[in-house]
């Protein structure tokens, strides 16, 4: 078990971590107002229950720890340059990383 705080109550309570699996991770596709199209995706990296938390419908609270994956699957000409750090990934590709406040 761990520490966490809830969003709901925002007290400090234990968490249980759950095992998952995958059963899809879909990518949602984005038509931006200059013109390109992105992909994104979340993926889960974890996930704990929140004991002695519930919804308003009496849930249990989890929360997750996760990484958003973008990709830019089609950009217009005049918006596409060199890479800013060849080799590297680019800044909207950077994962990124969120989740419970573990004490």
């Amino acid at each position: 078990m761990v520490k966490v705080i809830s969003p709901l109550s925002q007290r400090e309570v234990e968490a249980v971590e759950v095992d998952f699996e995958a059963v899809a991770e879909p990518w949602v596709t984005y038509k931006l107002s200059d013109g390109a199209i992105l992909k994104v995706k979340i993926v889960l990296t974890g996930v704990v229950r929140l004991e002695g938390e519930h919804d308003h419908v009496g849930n249990p609270v989890y929360s997750v720890a996760s990484t958003n994956v973008i990709r830019v699957t089609n950009a217009p000409k005049d918006l596409k340059g060199a890479p800013s750090v060849p080799g590297t990934m680019t800044p909207s590709a950077k994962p990124t990383t969120g989740g419970p406040e573990i004490r």
